[in-house]
């Protein structure tokens, strides 16, 4: 299977670090945009992750170990849509993932907006058993519906929703009355922005989120979760964002506490004027590689 050389691959690496049949991992570019309603630009957040992940340190001094090198990332090149869009867009992003999964590897999907992830959940849905998703977001995105799409990057937990209930949202602060209903007649597990910071769920919050996932968990991680202030270049940017550091401890908990079979980092808007958060998303990625596997 065809990868990136290490000019456009994750991270820079050498080809004995970053082909298909020596990684354990496989990167996974989407670089699709449909439905972005406020600011646009997703279609390039694949390839400005890509482009900063070449100054990340291989080295984790937090974990003691250079990942890339003891596991090895691949990293394919992007899928290309041609016009293809909605639900013909998401089952080609479906196969893709299936094959990789299929043949062994740990897929991360990078979006593109937020629909994307429907494709890698329901294709990890398929492969492991009494999977938890876990769904980093500003926005619960339950609408039925947006602007006439049911695949919108709006919709796409309530087409996630159809496929298993397990859902556990982290960082919520932005939704409609018919997304709030929809928690509460379905008893969703929905960990409110504003009930963290208020302290309802205690000091021990992260503990609280692990708690509620199964042994197998699947990550969708939609980076307006962040606040604007680390995390200017999303779409729609919500205040009362958390913070890398409460981020960190709650993936390193996470890692430590359940199996994360995959994941995928969504919505990052890339602004010429302003590089730092194409970095933030790199380093997320590689923070959360360190972490889970």
């Amino acid at each position: 299977m065809n990868t990136l050389s290490i000019n456009e691959n994750f991270l820079a690496l050498e080809d004995r670090y970053s082909s298909f049949n020596n990684s354990k991992i496989a990167i996974l570019p989407v670089p699709y945009e449909a439905t972005t309603s406020y600011g646009q630009g997703t279609a390039n957040g694949p390839g400005a992750i890509l482009k900063a992940s070449h100054f990340v340190e291989f080295f984790d001094e937090e974990l003691n170990r250079e990942l890339c090198f003891d596991a090895g990332i691949a990293t394919l090149p992007p899928i290309e849509f041609n016009g293809v869009r909605d639900k013909e867009a998401l089952e080609k992003i479906y196969h893709n993932v299936r094959e990789l999964i299929i043949e062994g590897k740990y897929v991360v999907t990078l979006g593109g907006e937020h629909t994307i992830s429907f494709a890698p959940i329901k294709a990890h849905l398929e492969y492991f058993r009494n999977l938890s998703v876990l769904q980093f977001d500003a926005h619960s995105d339950y609408r039925e519906e947006y602007e006439g799409s049911k695949y919108s990057h709006a919709s796409v937990m309530a087409r996630v929703s159809e496929l298993t209930r397990d859902i556990v949202q982290i960082g919520i602060r932005a939704q409609c009355r018919e997304e709030f209903e929809f928690i509460l007649q379905n008893n969703m597990k929905t960990f409110y922005a504003h009930q963290i910071r208020n302290g309802e769920f205690g000091n021990d919050w992260d503990d609280k989120v692990i708690d509620a996932l199964g042994e197998n968990v699947y990550v969708t991680f939609d980076v307006d979760y962040f606040d604007p202030s680390i995390m200017p270049s999303t779409g729609t940017p919500e205040p009362l964002g958390f913070y890398w550091e409460e981020t960190m401890k709650l993936l390193r908990k996470l890692g430590e506490r359940r199996n994360v079979v995959g994941f995928d980092v969504v919505e990052l808007s890339p602004k010429p004027s302003i590089e730092f958060p194409d970095f933030y998303g790199a380093k997320l990625v590689y923070k959360m590689l360190n972490y889970f596997i």
